[in-house]
């Protein structure tokens, strides 16, 4: 039965949140916050929009004909600013319920369209041809044909890749393609649910010549082997904070430039003042170095990673800096209280999942400063929560939104002891 009702709230998957006659929560995807709108429910969590009564200021005309239908947006129909608004209540909320009570106004950065470098495509071979695409919301493959958010570069493959795809013997009927644009240009993996045989081989390097991709890797569908390098056709570099580094396939990169920037500039923003030559910078989660060597030119820096192939990536490229990088599975063998104990800040960018076991040791050591880089609102609401009961304060908090339309928003917050006097702007 319908129903009319107005929208309260954005819930975390960009869904409007719609309150029934009797009191319950329906959550309606396309709906916006402060409209009144009729819907219809499907089950006791959803309903669909069926008419809009009185629409949001922020409403806008999605730009993409395939949102609705890609999975990869979920609020194109709110404008940007309001995007923006949107995001930074969130992570402000989840500091609150973090137990801090006074958070400071967020620094929000936004990126811009069409600046991607990353993205992870879904193949399907089909009976009629091929999808390249992502999913629908929990759905099958969309084939992308169109994107606003996507580097123009990497959208031109897509393209490319789609009568490549069915000429491979290696692609029976499913795959994927992780596209990372590096500065010596496109990088892709690629993984197919067969093996590939000498002519797909040549037929990948005759790909990568044509379209000046440097390196085309491969490997099996589900496998986490390390991939195999099917074609090469120059060197692969990529700057990071002006150290040159060769990432390896599908190293994992921020997905802006701009994006880019902002975390490493809130970073560096929000360490403690006076930091000397002999100063150590712990950096937990390291990745490839995207925040060593900015850090390096302001303390030594001790940099752990737990995957195989980012560390090897970070420690080719050490020599001259002073980054001393370590592989170590952090969840397993966390770095402990005592060497964090050392250290004048803590700098972490834990995984989706937050930082597990290495927040209690963090806490233990009690570091003079913490630097929390945050991809999950979700995860940085139970690791902030552990630092407000051990008496951190929060004194700065950098919001960034580079994942244009999408309900994922990343954060940069700075945690001081409560004895350390109160951190001054770099």
């Amino acid at each position: 039965m319908k129903f009319e009702s107005d929208i309260v709230s954005l819930g975390r998957d960009g869904d409007g949140v719609a309150r029934t006659d009797d009191g319950a929560r329906l959550f309606v995807p396309g709906a916006l916050p402060g409209e009144r709108i009729v819907a219809e429910p499907l089950d006791n969590r959803a309903a669909r929009l069926v008419d809009i009564i009185r629409s949001s200021p922020g409403r806008v005309v999605p730009p993409c004909p395939l949102f609705g239908i890609c999975g990869g947006c979920a609020i194109q129909h709110l404008s940007l600013p309001a995007v923006l608004d949107w995001k930074s209540g969130l992570v402000v909320y989840t500091l609150e319920r973090a137990g801090f009570e006074s958070v400071p106004k967020p620094r929000a950065v936004q990126g811009t369209p069409g600046t991607r470098r990353r993205i992870d495509l879904a193949l399907r071979r089909t009976h009629d041809g091929i999808r390249v695409g992502l999913h629908a919301r929990r759905g099958d493959v969309v084939d992308l044909t169109d994107c606003p958010v996507l580097d123009p570069v990497l959208f031109a493959l897509i393209a490319a890749l789609r009568p490549l795809m069915l000429s491979l013997a290696a692609f029976r009927r499913e795959g994927d393609a992780l596209l990372n644009l590096l500065d010596s240009g496109p990088d892709l993996l690629l993984a197919t649910d067969a093996p590939l045989d000498a002519a797909d081989r040549a037929k990948l390097a005759a790909f990568a010549r044509q379209h000046a991709i440097p390196r085309i890797a491969w490997r099996r569908t589900g496998s986490t082997d390390t991939p195999e390098t099917a074609a090469q056709t120059a060197t692969i570099r990529h700057d990071v904070s002006g150290v040159t580094i060769a990432p390896p396939p599908g190293a994992f990169l921020q997905p802006s430039r701009e994006g880019e920037a902002a975390i490493v500039a809130a970073v560096l923003d929000g360490l403690p003042g006076r930091l000397n030559r002999k100063d150590v910078a712990i950096e937990l989660y390291a990745g490839c170095g995207t925040l060593s060597f900015a850090l390096a030119r302001h303390a030594r820096v001790l940099a752990y990673e737990g995957q195989p192939d980012a560390v090897v990536t970070l420690k080719r490229a050490t020599t001259g800096t002073r980054v001393t990088a370590e592989q170590r599975d952090l969840n397993r063998q966390p770095v402990m209280a005592r060497q964090i104990a050392d250290a004048r800040v803590v700098v972490l960018d834990p995984p989706y999942a937050g930082a597990g076991a290495q927040m209690e040791q963090i806490v233990a050591g009690r570091p003079e400063r913490i630097i929390y880089v945050s991809c999950n609102p979700q995860a940085l609401g139970r690791d902030a929560a552990d630092l407000h009961a051990a008496g951190y304060r929060l004194d700065a908090v950098t919001v960034i939104d580079q994942f244009l339309w999408s309900t994922e928003v990343e954060a940069v917050c700075v945690f001081t002891a409560p004895s350390a006097p109160r951190r001054r702007s770099r």
